[in-house]
């Protein structure tokens, strides 16, 4: 018996339920039902490209027969991670190179044979360290005071931390978010490896410990703040100098004066976590390139896990596999298509990566319930600022006004560039059709708010960047989203595509956001909308939908 019955939902409601279906033969029970009752098209097609999805995920190209010039070289890549056997590898490569010939996918098939057969002798050379000013001698680098990066090796690390940013005196919802996020992941780390680490939380700014209770209702352990009258606003050099100052404290890279400090005991924290936000991008880049590690920009995704890694770089050995523990994966949106990439910051002989810093998207995770009751330890932190790190002095600025928030509403009608041949009319149309909604809101794709449209009118105040949509935008869960004349570029799929019904309408057969929106209406969005507009005053959305993407 299965969970969903079809027959006894509307199409709306069935899209976002069939999501979470994974079990393919309970789909196939369901699409029986459907035909021995209301025979729908929509929804047959609906549960039919549920299963395909399903069955295409399962599906595992075999390396000794897969053709390879369908293939991408990413897919080569992921494809030979796995193969073990030389005799493939080699088979493959000649099969590469009588078909594309590509020097980057033969590259990663030679690089799998080399991690399998080791050095010409079958042994593993015993890794030998140089220093870097001996194996670099004649490098010229323009920062004189970090021309080689050692780092450490074998560092004790520590603690998840996060860097909560404020806004005129206020946490900024983000910060909540992050905070919300590590108090799970650092919950889950300390059951998974029996340990008892903390969620340390930074502030820096002016009044900043006004704000400390409520970060500790958030879920930090510890909350380390650095207090300045002169750091009200954003100040890249003297943010970065404090957050250093914190991390390093108490450890063997640590400031004079704080090799011994009664709040923290270890070299660097193990992980750290930034907003992705303006102030947030920059200075997550900043710190992390002080602490001489990576950072993994505009993460979407978290999670704390142990990895086999292979490649001879990070384990000093070619053709062994060696685990790291208790790594921070990272998830992010690939520029490269639909799909997301996952960020490792993995040690290697005589290097470590840490902290393992990641930037978060706003948007990514849900707000948690504030805990009034709950305590953290306050840690006031000391540290003398140079003056020559506030030699900029703003002396005049304007505050923008609170914005546009376009979460938490039941339904998001978004315009993109397909309003081009009439900019003015069709964000009248598309304002229409949100107000026919009871509980709806307006957004824009980025190319709308960077395009030299003219427009007329009242439409001028709805044109503004704190409508986009996307990565460097909002990000949106309606239950419904509607996008009219968006092509579907990563960069906005990103901000929208955890809604539970995606509604397109494009002229384009071929745009990118066919491939994840439960509706697909093909037609020009100037005829379309005020259609839906008639079809939701009237109660007949579901109907007028299923119909339209029919078509």
């Amino acid at each position: 018996m299965v969970d969903i019955d079809p027959t006894e939902l509307e199409i709306a409601e069935l899209g976002p339920k069939i999501k979470d279906v994974d079990d393919a033969d309970e789909l196939r029970e369901m699409l029986e039902l459907e035909e021995g009752g209301e025979d729908r098209v929509p929804v047959k097609t609906l549960i039919e490209d549920r299963i395909e999805k399903l069955e295409a995920e399962d599906e595992e190209a075999d390396a000794s027969s897969a053709d390879l010039d369908d293939m991408t070289v990413a897919d080569i890549a992921n494809l030979v991670r796995d193969v073990e056997d030389v005799s493939v590898l080699e088979d493959m490569l000649e099969r590469e190179q009588a078909g594309q010939d590509r020097k980057t996918a033969k590259s990663q098939i030679e690089d799998r044979i080399q991690s399998i057969e080791g050095d010409d002798d079958g042994e593993s050379a015993d890794l030998e360290y140089v220093p870097p000013e001996e194996k670099h001698p004649d490098l010229d680098h323009p920062t004189a005071d970090k021309q080689w990066v050692e780092g450490l090796e074998g560092g004790d690390y520590r603690d998840m931390w996060v860097y909560c940013e404020t806004q005129h005196g206020e946490l900024i919802d983000v910060s909540r978010e992050m905070l919300g996020k590590a108090r799970e992941l650092v919950d889950q780390y300390n059951e998974d490896y029996d340990e008892a680490e903390k969620l340390v939380a930074v502030l820096i700014g002016d009044n900043v410990s006004d704000l400390t209770d409520e970060v500790a209702a958030y879920g930090a352990d510890q909350i380390l703040y650095h207090e300045d009258e002169r750091l009200e606003r954003f100040n890249h050099k003297s943010y970065t100098e404090v957050f250093v100052d914190m991390a390093r404290a108490g450890g063997q890279m640590a400031p004079d004066g704080k090799e011994d400090v009664d709040w923290k005991a270890y070299d660097e924290p193990r992980y750290t976590v930034f907003p992705a936000t303006n102030n947030g991008r920059d200075l997550s880049a900043l710190v992390q390139g002080e602490l001489d590690s990576g950072l993994a920009s505009d993460c979407s995704g978290l999670y704390i896990e142990n990895a086999m890694i292979s490649n001879p770089a990070k384990t000093g050995v070619p053709g062994d596999s060696k685990e790291f523990e208790r790594i921070l994966h990272m998830k992010r949106p690939d520029f490269s298509g639909f799909e997301y990439s996952t960020i490792l910051c993995i040690d290697k002989p005589f290097r470590d990566f840490h902290p393992q810093g990641a930037s978060v998207i706003p948007g990514s995770f849900e707000i948690p319930e504030a805990d009034e009751e709950r305590e953290a330890e306050v840690v006031e932190h000391d540290m003398d600022l140079t003056d020559k790190w506030l030699e900029v002095e703003v002396t005049d600025y304007d505050v923008l006004d609170d914005g546009v928030d376009l979460t938490g509403h039941e339904v998001v009608v978004a315009m993109g560039r397909g309003i081009g041949r009439s900019p003015t009319e069709g964000i009248e149309i598309g304002l229409d059709l949100v107000e026919a909604f009871d509980d709806a809101a307006f957004g824009l794709s980025r190319g709308v708010i960077t395009s030299s449209y003219s427009f007329e009118g009242h439409v001028e105040q709805y044109i503004g960047e704190d409508r986009q949509i996307g990565e460097s935008g909002q990000v949106v869960e309606p239950d419904v989203y509607i996008a009219a004349g968006i092509s579907g570029a990563i960069q906005h799929k990103v901000g929208m595509d955890e809604s539970d019904t995606i509604i397109a309408i494009n002229t384009d057969t071929d745009a990118d956001i066919r491939d994840f929106s439960d509706y697909y209406i093909q037609g020009d969005l100037f005829e379309v909308l005020p259609k839906l507009t008639q079809a939701v005053e009237e109660g007949t959305l579901a109907t007028a939908i299923a119909e339209a993407s029919d078509d």
